[in-house]
């Protein structure tokens, strides 16, 4: 089995079933060493803050309660996390909402937009 190509991944979704799928997709593909899922796009805030977690790569829903994926951006641009290490996030959503679309793909902080369910197909596409 290949090396992990990160270190540690941090999941960012509010549904159970999507991430229980995200996340054995994440493994079976032997993508990153350690998996974190967090299911509150504020708790993940403080654990990024707090440097409680320091991920190489992020998979980020756009629809969550209390704060959506987009709300999320704006948090994580204030804690300037991104000046040393190049964070890699993934918008992972089912929105076929074109304005979601348009917004990920101009936001800095996106790497790409990834239509839910994450497959093993574009995994290894994300891992190129």
């Amino acid at each position: 089995m290949p090396t992990p190509r990160f270190k540690l991944c941090l999941l960012i979704d509010d549904n159970f079933i999507d991430n229980f799928v995200t996340r054995k997709i994440l493994e079976t593909g032997n993508f990153a060493e350690k998996i974190v899922v967090i299911q509150s796009a504020p708790e993940a805030i403080a654990k990024l803050q707090s440097k409680e977690i320091e991920p190489d790569v992020i998979f980020l829903d756009i629809r969550m309660p209390f704060m959506d994926g987009f709300e999320f951006l704006k948090e994580f641009d204030t804690l300037h996390l991104d000046d040393d290490k190049k964070i890699r996030i993934y918008m992972l959503s089912s929105s076929l909402d074109p304005v979601d679309f348009k917004l990920s793909s101009e936001n800095k902080y996106i790497t790409q937009f990834v239509h839910k369910p994450l497959t093993h197909k574009v995994l290894e596409s994300l891992s190129a």
